[in-house]
């Protein structure tokens, strides 16, 4: 049985095609992704900072109630 040599080749090349558009997939994704990691820690960083605002609050109130 003989491998027809064009066959493989223009099997190479759609595998090629499929692999860039994977790839620029990846980059895309991977960029969502960081965007979103900021978004996170963003997002952690004003709860916490609501957070410490509320115990302030919290302890002035329990201060004036003494």
């Amino acid at each position: 049985m003989a491998i027809d040599l064009s066959s493989l080749k223009s099997e190479r090349d759609r595998l090629k095609d499929n692999l860039r558009e994977i790839e620029g997939e990846l980059r895309r994704l991977e960029a969502e992704l960081k965007s979103l990691r900021q978004r996170e820690i963003a997002t952690k960083r004003e709860i916490e900072a609501l957070v410490t605002l509320i115990e302030l609050g919290d302890a002035k109130e329990i201060k004036a109630a003494d």
